[in-house]
């Protein structure tokens, strides 16, 4: 993966940060508009989904600093997969789950959502969506 690249998702994931709880909140809406079906595996209460919004949050900042050492992400990205799968995630949502991320990001960020920040942040989930599926299935 090309420096630039990195530079440019670690970047633009900063401004994201401080929009966290936001930002998880317009991904798993994007996420249920794009897919129905998969609300049924996620928490119905509120309170649960914000809690899983943290965690999105949390794991996707661990993702983005790992981009600098992709050879110890890897291996935690695997894993990661192999719990999805027991959470009944199947290869194909991994398509879903990109456009939602690329919309959110496309809300969050506004006009710092360049096309070229849109290319990086497609062409890191396509490499980590990669590995997850290669992992899970």
């Amino acid at each position: 993966m090309e420096a630039k690249t990195v530079t440019l998702v670690q970047d633009s994931f900063e401004k994201v940060k401080p929009i966290a709880p936001q930002a998880a909140e317009i991904f798993y809406t994007k996420l249920f508009e794009l897919d129905p079906n998969l609300k049924p595996l996620f928490p119905s209460s509120d309170e649960a989904m914000k809690t899983q919004g943290n965690k999105l949050m949390s794991m996707l900042a661990a993702a983005v600093a790992g981009l600098s050492n992709l050879e110890a992400l890897i291996p935690v990205l695997k894993d990661l997969a192999k719990r999805h799968v027991d959470y009944k995630v199947e290869a194909f949502h991994y398509d879903t789950v990109g456009a939602a991320l690329l919309g959110t990001l496309e809300a969050g960020l506004g006009d710092d959502f360049t096309p070229e920040v849109k290319t990086a942040w497609t062409d890191v989930y396509g490499v980590m969506s990669s590995v997850m599926i290669e992992a899970a299935y």
